[in-house]
């Protein structure tokens, strides 16, 4: 593992809850602070390119040995080291949000309206959250293990 990931373990210690060696480092985190550890990967480490956003539902999953529903998974790369990071924060069903990321990443945007769209994962301080894929006028979230497979009038 590269060295500068124990360095931000340590200086994220209350943010970070643990880190995975995949097909790339991959930081398990609490909401709390994500948000600034953010900041720092993009003005410190040089992660300036945010490849992806997207949620994940974990209602029902058998291995999962945490208590919260959701992830908001990022991954994030440096074009000068060409290093791939992955960020996954953790997002309780009860206080479904997490900070938006726009004012670090602007591609983030239309990310976080599609994770909000399909999962109804509210990014606090995003310029324009509303749908982007489903009407307005739509009800639930179609990306949740929930949600209803078909329409009442359907069956």
């Amino acid at each position: 593992m590269q060295g500068w990931i124990n360095e931000l373990k340590n200086r994220f210690l209350n943010v970070i809850l643990e880190i995975q060696e995949k097909d790339f480092p991959t930081l398990i985190c609490k909401r709390e602070g994500s948000f600034e550890l953010m900041k720092y990967l993009k003005e410190e480490k040089g992660f300036k390119y945010l490849i992806d956003l997207c949620g994940v539902d974990y209602l029902g999953y058998k291995k999962k040995d945490f208590p919260e529903r959701f992830e908001v998974v990022y991954h994030i790369y440096n074009m000068d080291s060409r290093e791939t990071l992955r960020i996954k924060v953790r997002i309780p069903e009860e206080d479904c949000w997490q900070y938006s990321v726009f004012s670090i990443w602007k591609t983030s945007n239309w990310f976080e309206r599609e994770c909000y769209d399909m999962f109804g994962i509210r990014f606090k301080g995003h310029p324009d959250l509303r749908r982007v894929l489903m009407p307005d006028d739509w009800e639930g979230y179609p990306l949740r293990k929930d949600y209803p497979l078909y329409l009442e009038e359907e069956q």
